[in-house]
């Protein structure tokens, strides 16, 4: 019998020390090696937890298991998404071009209002959570997501394109409480390559 898999922390295509000043070296560190980490830990805990129940015959709180099993898998596939939407400070930002500009100006009539609608959509989210840009394939739009937590609110079967984590642990060493100017900063860091690649594969 094979052996079950479990999840593994992505490696970055970049250094921690790439998106400064946008975003520091200690705070990246910490974002990926501590708090996507641990959401890694989490889900590989629950899913031994459910090997484990069922090789031996015993009995689980499902519904408990499987809302933490959710946080936890939405937190480790939302942070392996926004580590390839950002890009390496001269290298990212600007507006995007190709598919995805064409694709923007079509649903939001400009790209700035477009960045407006996003933004106002990660400052907004209630608690923690993320902004999240996504491809509904069967009306060919693009519709923007609020995200609360990892797995709340969430359109089933939309390809994400583009997500914004803004938990307090994406900004706190930089930004302290000051959520809008870490979003600003964003802005000067986004992969358009990527999500223009993301897109392509979308269609």
């Amino acid at each position: 019998m094979e052996e079950n898999k479990f999840y593994v922390l992505p490696k970055l295509s970049y250094d921690y020390k790439d998106l400064a000043p946008h975003m520091s070296e200690e705070q990246l560190r910490i974002h990926h090696s501590k708090h996507h980490q641990a959401y890694v830990n989490g889900a590989n805990s629950i899913l031994q937890k459910l090997d484990k129940a069922r090789k031996e015959g015993t009995e689980l709180d499902v519904r408990a298991t499987l809302k933490e099993l959710s946080f936890n898998i939405g937190g480790h596939l939302l942070h392996s998404l926004f580590w390839g939407n950002l890009a390496p400070a001269g290298k990212g930002g600007g507006e995007p071009s190709g598919a995805l500009a064409d694709f923007i100006d079509k649903e939001f009539g400009s790209f700035d209002r477009f960045k407006k609608e996003f933004t106002q959509a990660a400052v907004s989210v209630e608690g923690s959570g993320w902004a999240a840009l996504t491809l509904c394939k069967q009306t060919n739009r693009l519709i923007i997501m609020q995200v609360e937590k990892h797995n709340t609110n969430v359109y089933p079967m939309f390809r994400i394109l583009m997500v914004l984590d803004v938990f307090e642990h994406a900004y706190y060493i930089d930004y302290k409480n000051e959520r809008a100017k870490f979003i600003d900063a964003f802005w000067n860091i986004v992969n358009w390559d990527g999500i223009n690649k993301r897109l392509a594969e979308a269609k």
